[in-house]
């Protein structure tokens, strides 16, 4: 199951339920990184490169079916909204004031 896969980060923050699908040498993923440790989240996250064969594959699969391009960060937010890419004011909007 792709859910085996997954890391944890604990923070503070624990409001939101958040599912970030990045690749280790992504920009735009350690941003995105960084900003939900900046701002405490308690998030899982997934270096999608760093797994092979079926592991990749069934999370490519789940990267799919929240974000059809398969850009990368695909952030999940409570199972229900999807940020493809990292646009800081964009999180800033969704995550702190949503």
């Amino acid at each position: 199951m792709w859910k085996d896969y997954l890391e944890k980060v604990e923070g503070e923050r624990k409001d939101k339920d958040l599912l970030l699908f990045a690749l280790s040498t992504c920009g735009w993923c350690r941003r995105a990184r960084e900003f939900l440790d900046g701002n405490g989240f308690s998030y899982d996250f997934v270096y999608v490169d760093k797994l092979q064969g079926q592991a990749r594959e069934e999370v490519i699969e789940e990267v799919s079916r929240w974000n059809p391009k398969r850009s990368f960060p695909t952030l999940v937010i409570n199972g229900e909204k999807v940020l493809a890419g990292y646009d800081e004011a964009r999180y800033r909007e969704v995550l702190l004031e949503g």
